[in-house]
């Protein structure tokens, strides 16, 4: 995948840069697998905003992903690869022999009428999902299940992956992009290769109307409000609150650990992220 950069025809331009989508090869959806987006403009059953900052955007359908590589043991034919406007990294159109068609996250390497399937004794190359405990140390694999049969819920973004780095009887060490090694339990299961689309985090969007396509809407700093408004607002000329950062409730915003003490998962973690 490359970037397009526009001509600086117009201050909006001038920064502007664009995905080339070289890799997609159908422009439409299946219809099959889509369903209805009802948007909430971040709020919840009470009408309250409870997300900032979100709202507008261009109309979206979600394409049903299958996480779980449901289809065991039976071949599947690549049939497209299409951009998904609900995620950053391509999906891949599968049809199997039976007529079923499904959609796929698309690693890296993707080609059209490759042959992919997930199972026990399925061979650990791109595209083919296995239980973590058949896949070879060193592997790059995306798409990580946490509980088995739960479907993948690690390394799904753009240009994402994991590492196998050991296995120790029930439970195979995994280190991931943040820098954290985790067990996870051997049976779940994940998908070989990296995901696609790498260049994604390189992308400028240039103009504020980019944002609001993508349904996020502005944000004012702190500091530019009344004290009214935010801890960090007010003061005499322009000042940078003088005081540690904080969110408008008062919470740090940097530094600050809010990871819940306790909590069930930490027993697998073996070094913690960066």
């Amino acid at each position: 995948m490359a970037l397009r950069k526009l001509k600086p025809m117009t201050p909006a331009t001038r920064y502007y840069s664009i995905a080339t989508f070289e890799e997609i090869t159908k422009s439409k959806p299946e219809k099959s697998l889509l369903e209805k987006i009802t948007k909430s403009g971040g709020r919840n059953g009470f009408g309250r905003v409870t997300s900032r900052h979100r709202g507008g955007g261009h109309k979206r359908r979600y394409r049903i992903i299958d996480f779980k590589r449901s289809k065991r043991n039976i071949e599947g034919k690549v049939v497209a690869v299409e951009y998904d406007p609900n995620r950053s990294t391509y999906i891949a159109l599968i049809q199997y022999p039976d007529g079923e068609k499904t959609y796929v996250l698309a690693p890296e390497g993707l080609k059209i009428g490759q042959k992919i399937v997930a199972g026990e004794t399925a061979e650990p190359i791109l595209g083919n999902a296995l239980p973590l405990k058949a896949m070879p140390v060193n592997t790059m694999i995306h798409n990580i299940e946490l509980r088995p049969g739960k479907g993948g819920q690690i390394a799904r973004s753009a240009g994402n992956f994991a590492t196998v780095q050991a296995k120790e009887g029930d439970f195979v060490l995994l280190k991931f992009p943040s820098g954290e090694v985790r067990n996870v339990a051997a049976d779940c299961y994940a998908t070989v290769g990296q995901l696609g689309n790498i260049d994604h985090e390189n992308i400028s969007l240039g103009k504020a109307g980019r944002s609001r396509w993508l349904g996020r809407r502005p944000l004012s700093r702190g500091v530019a409000r009344n004290p009214v408004d935010h801890p960090m607002g007010g003061g005499e000329g322009k000042t940078s609150g003088g005081g540690h950062p904080v969110s408008p409730w008062g919470q740090k915003s940097k530094g600050l650990k809010t990871r819940t003490r306790n909590k069930q998962s930490s027993k697998y973690i073996v070094k913690r992220r960066k």
